[in-house]
């Protein structure tokens, strides 16, 4: 996916709390960006609109729970 702009609006998880090991979503013209927390600096990952939302509706199903 092609970035039209940097992403921007950058948001950890408020259920992250304190915790430095998590990620980070921003916004994208169609979609989301995803970047490491601690380790900004090394980039992030695109996703389309559609992609981003299967990947929530997963999560909140449950597909990924233990």
């Amino acid at each position: 996916m092609a970035v039209e702009h940097e992403p921007d609006n950058w948001r950890k998880s408020s259920r992250s709390g304190q915790n430095s090991s998590c990620v980070e979503v921003g916004r994208v013209a169609d979609g989301a960006a995803v970047r490491d927390t601690k380790n900004r600096a090394t980039g992030y990952f695109t996703t389309t609109g559609p992609q981003w939302a299967s990947f929530l509706d997963a999560i909140k199903t449950g597909r990924y729970d233990r």
